[in-house]
């Protein structure tokens, strides 16, 4: 079948709108008719080449829609079943799946850099040519295939243009507060960076009965969007003394927990200075991979706990309908994350927003 896709063929170049070609379907794919598709940071790495894949790829990662069709082993979905895709689908039984690790899914880890589903082939052509798979979804088209296990069911109620959130910065910020640092009630939290995943942390934060939310960021803009989302406190990062304000609103002592999610050299360093003697550290954000990331060694001592997570513990089957649900009972803020909804045709212009930081999540929106 052929359908239209945002192809980037070369990096630092515009992302071009083409008709592609699905192969077939192999009996574990499903394949989904894309209804909403974020515009993520990942994304832009690789359109900057800071982030290395095989071209010519599309992009996208946190979209959803409907089931079109599935392959003949399929059981989990079916047909007209609305899904959120997770751009971590695990195979359940490789060395990690069975310790209870998916993130770190052998099949996922050894083939989606290659730009291929989990067997380690593509689906995709476009003019005759081999098209590559981002991250095993591919949302930035009018149809995308994946796996059984990246094709997860959430409630028809939520509206599509939300409901794609949670597929990657709603569950990395929220996960990142409730399955990861798991804050107990009364807590004091610290959360550096309040782009999409941080603001989605303060609300994660919140939903864990913290009592005291700080939210640090640059921007004022984006600190009043905090206040929004659940922060108790804000610091101007680049007019006070991130340390010196920290402690003064923790009793001297320093955040009980501290999630960074700025993805920054100096929050990195700043969010050890921050976290409290036996507090907990948890880093959402990323750099280059090739990037040194320097620490004072005092900062580390006390017995802090430190983990870095890359999608804030997610069981997709469990927590993409909990998330869906707490939006439909009105805990959870989804609409205030979108900033801008364009048409498929307006991608370059959603991600010059992007770079511009006008945008904390802009949403492709596909007819019916």
């Amino acid at each position: 079948m052929q359908f239209r896709a945002a192809v980037l063929h070369r990096i630092n170049e515009p992302l071009s709108v083409e008709t592609v070609e699905i192969t077939g379907l192999k009996p574990t794919d499903v394949l989904v008719r894309m209804r909403a598709s974020g515009l993520c940071h990942t994304d832009l790495e690789v359109i900057q080449g800071q982030l290395a894949y095989p071209l010519p790829i599309v992009l996208g990662h946190e979209g959803a829609g409907i089931v079109e069709a599935v392959g003949s082993e399929v059981t989990l979905v079916r047909p007209g079943d609305h899904v959120v895709c997770s751009w971590n689908p695990s195979c359940g039984h490789c060395y990690y799946c069975d310790r209870g690790q998916p993130i770190l899914c052998e099949p996922f880890s050894r083939h989606q850099p290659q730009g291929h589903l989990l067997d380690g082939t593509s689906r995709m052509t476009v003019g005759g040519q081999k098209l590559h798979h981002f991250s095993v979804v591919s949302s930035h088209a009018e149809y995308c295939v994946v796996p059984e296990s990246g094709a997860v069911p959430v409630p028809k109620e939520i509206p599509f243009d939300r409901a794609c959130l949670i597929g990657c910065g709603v569950m990395t910020g929220v996960g990142g507060a409730s399955r990861i640092a798991r804050i107990p009630a009364g807590s004091s939290v610290a959360v550096l960076g309040c782009g999409a995943v941080g603001l989605n942390a303060i609300q994660g934060a919140r939903l864990q009965e913290a009592e005291r939310i700080i939210a640090i960021d640059r921007d004022p803009d984006r600190l009043a969007m905090a206040t929004e989302f659940g922060a108790t406190h804000t610091i101007q990062a680049d007019t006070e003394d991130v340390v010196a304000r920290v402690r003064e609103l923790t009793q001297g002592r320093g955040a009980d927990c501290v999630l960074e999610s700025a993805g920054h050299v100096d929050a990195y360093r700043l969010s050890s200075e921050i976290t409290r003697p036996g507090g907990d550290l948890v880093w959402l954000g990323k750099v280059n991979v090739d990037r040194d990331v320097a620490f004072r060694w005092g900062s580390l001592m006390g017995e802090k706990r430190i983990t870095r997570s890359s999608y804030g513990g997610a069981r997709p089957r469990r927590d993409f309908p909990w998330l869906a649900r707490l939006y439909l009972a009105g805990k959870l803020k989804l609409d205030e994350l979108i900033t801008m909804r364009i048409g498929l045709e307006e991608i370059n212009v959603g991600f010059a927003a992007m770079i511009r930081g006008e945008a904390v999540r802009t949403v492709i929106e596909f007819p019916e």
